[in-house]
């Protein structure tokens, strides 16, 4: 039997003619296929407030540069402030911070579902805590609820609510309580990166809960230029107007879009696969000796790019598994054991413990009925 992999690019046979037409048609930077996939993302998500990007870390490190500025309701991020953060994530969550020159606090993570632990940030809750930032670790969604909840204590003893920050790189089409992610009030950021469940080859997207921030952000994408207003004091239809507020070279182009444009029709098929391969995994793992299952409620839909447990004796399984044909891993090392990060160390008990046994095994789309039913019974044998 060949591998099972852990993960795989889905590219649709869709994408091949017209990625053709817009690469010989003369437009391969930003422009009509962008606005295009835009629009579609939109439909897809539920929130008009949507801008493509290169890349999910860019995605993440605007989102932070956006609430920079203070405004009437906001007091604004200054260099010192604090994001916490948790330290289980691909390193991409952690770059945005340092990128944005802000402290980072680490927080915990909740054993029961791999993200953050809620009791942690509320216990590290300070006048510095700007921002929290939070994972959908493996597309399960956090507690946004609860997150809510913690806004608004901190307001009750600092005078602020801190902006929530969503890395959704896991969790394009999760679910929280019936609307996707992206729909919750809060910065979300995804990832269109080359093995996630949409991807455009490479990029990202970032979904801003209000037009102010977006009209911002649409501007910052692009090192600040105003696209719509070229034409320098009527003079030049080539040169920029005034740039206000410096940005990035962050946005999508022509050919990106295209290739999510034409594999974005297949996700809710895609989705479905996933879900279908994580729910048999629950009710076949549960009662196994040595295998702890992650929590699953009801009033949220994982989008299931990971699926991840707890094992005993983890290099034993990970071996055992490598024999056996089926490819499993941790999939992210934790980033607070990095030297570039040493001066935020922090203690993790939990993190440390659940370290030991957390595992992830294939449930894509490309896992078939057969595949899974082998990945349990090599689960169950080992």
């Amino acid at each position: 039997m060949s591998q099972i992999p852990l993960f795989k690019v889905f590219m649709h046979d869709d994408i091949v003619q017209p990625t053709i037409d817009t690469l010989t048609s003369g437009f391969v930077t930003q422009g009509p296929r962008v606005e295009e996939f835009e629009q579609k993302l939109s439909e897809f998500i539920g929130n008009e407030n949507i801008l493509t990007l290169n890349s999910a870390t860019a995605g993440l490190t605007l989102a932070l540069r956006l609430l920079k500025n203070q405004d009437e309701e906001w007091c604004g991020i200054e260099d010192d402030d604090e994001v916490l953060t948790p330290a289980l994530t691909c390193f991409a969550t952690t770059s945005s911070i340092l990128a944005n020159n802000l402290n980072i606090k680490w927080v915990d993570v909740d054993p029961n579902t791999s993200n953050v632990s809620l009791d942690d940030i509320r216990s590290k809750l300070s006048p510095k805590t700007k921002v929290i930032m939070v994972v959908h670790w493996g597309g399960y969604p956090v507690d946004l609820d609860g997150l809510k909840d913690i806004q608004e204590e901190c307001y009750e003893k600092f005078g602020f609510k801190p902006w929530i920050v969503e890395d959704c790189a896991h969790a394009f089409g999760a679910e929280y309580k019936g609307q996707k992610l992206g729909c919750h009030g809060n910065l979300c950021v995804f990832s269109f990166q080359a093995i996630k469940h949409l991807t455009t080859g490479d990029g990202g997207m970032i979904v801003l809960p209000n037009k102010s921030l977006y009209d911002r952000c649409k501007l910052l994408r692009w090192y600040g230029i105003d696209r719509d207003k070229r034409n320098y004091n009527k003079k030049d239809l080539r040169l920029e107007n005034d740039i206000v507020d410096s940005g990035f070279k962050f946005h999508m182009n022509d050919i990106n879009a295209t290739i999510g444009l034409h594999n974005l029709p297949h996700m809710n098929d895609l989705l479905q696969k996933c879900r279908d391969n994580g729910q048999y995994y629950h009710d076949n793992l549960s009662n196994v000796e040595g295998v702890r299952l992650l929590e699953n409620n009801n009033d949220r839909k994982s989008a299931y790019w990971l699926f991840t447990m707890f094992v005993d004796r983890k290099e034993d399984f990970i071996n055992c598994m490598k024999e056996k044909g089926v490819f499993v891993s941790q999939v992210h090392q934790r980033n607070d054991i990095n030297s570039c990060v040493k001066q935020f160390e922090e203690e993790l008990p939990n993190l440390d413990e659940f370290q030991k046994g957390l595992v992830c095994i294939p449930v894509g789309w490309w896992v078939s009925e057969e595949d899974r039913e082998y990945i349990v019974n090599c689960i169950r044998e080992w």
